[in-house]
């Protein structure tokens, strides 16, 4: 939760105090859940370990800064009842539950979940409706993209979570220097997102600045449930998040990937973990 400090700081100064909001709500609506649903089938209750917030504010992450509040809710009571705890709780569910969440919602509430809202930032405080660098890259329109340097501190459209990689990437430095994660997945994540942008002529900064990378690498793809144990299974779990993710980018019909190949290689971390034991 501290490490998502800085991003949530600046996701209030890109959009204004519904990005607050809608972030207190999704964490809120997270443990109300995790909580209702333990009490409904008598077991103990665990809200106060942190997870269920945690999900709730990187579910709020994911999240465009206009979505409808109750929408945002539901994505956190799916996150919570349906992908972690009918699994058992934290430890025991196969896929990470905001990536999960947010799909089902991009699935279910299309329009909602593509209507982004410019950075008060880059432009104006009034919210204007405005494409993603990915979407905007996608279709081609390479002259409206924006700089690197505005791409790296946040002054862009997009999610709470796609506007500033440098948060994230300070808040994944802050989780290895306390040894909660550890570098293998995001390294082997975006090592594999810059090659692969090499090879297909991409300017690799673009992609690692922009979307979800740096919160899904830092953040997501290393939840400890749902990733690989071994030092080489992460690589192999990283790897493989790196080249879906540009995959999808780049070929797929959707302008990001991220969500998607984290939830891909969580089906496949059982079979990592086979293959790999002993590494």
């Amino acid at each position: 939760l501290i490490a998502l400090v800085s991003a949530g700081i600046i996701s209030v100064m890109n959009f204004g105090i519904r990005a607050l909001i809608l972030a207190v709500l999704c964490v809120a609506a997270a443990m109300a859940s995790e909580f209702l649903f333990q009490k409904s089938i008598g077991k103990k209750t665990t809200i106060q370990d942190g997870s269920a917030a945690v999900t709730g504010l990187i579910l709020a992450y994911n999240l465009p800064p206009s979505i409808p509040y109750w929408m945002a809710m539901l994505g956190s009571v799916i996150a919570i009842v349906f992908v972690k705890q009918i699994f058992g709780g934290i430890g025991h569910n196969f896929a990470n539950p905001a990536a999960t969440a947010r799909i089902i919602l991009m699935m279910s509430f299309t329009t909602p979940m593509t209507t982004w809202t410019a950075s008060g930032m880059a432009k104006t405080a009034e919210a204007v409706s405005e494409a993603t660098p990915l979407a905007l890259a996608a279709s081609g329109q390479a002259e409206l993209l924006p700089n690197t340097l505005d791409l790296f501190l946040g002054f862009t459209g997009g999610s709470m979570g796609e506007t500033s990689a440098m948060a994230f990437l300070l808040g994944g430095v802050f989780l290895m220097a306390r040894r909660v994660i550890t570098p293998e997945i995001p390294a082997a994540f975006l090592g594999t997102m810059v090659i692969f942008a090499l090879l297909a002529g991409e300017d690799p900064l673009f992609h690692i600045f922009a979307g979800g990378a740096m919160l899904g690498a830092f953040f997501m793809a290393t939840d400890y449930s749902t990733s690989p144990m071994t030092k080489t299974g992460k690589l192999i779990f990283g790897i493989g998040c790196g080249l879906l993710t540009m995959t999808i980018r780049l070929f797929g019909s959707l302008p990001e990937g991220v969500s998607f190949a984290i939830l891909f290689m969580n089906i496949l971390t059982p079979h990592i973990d086979n293959f790999c034991r002993g590494g």
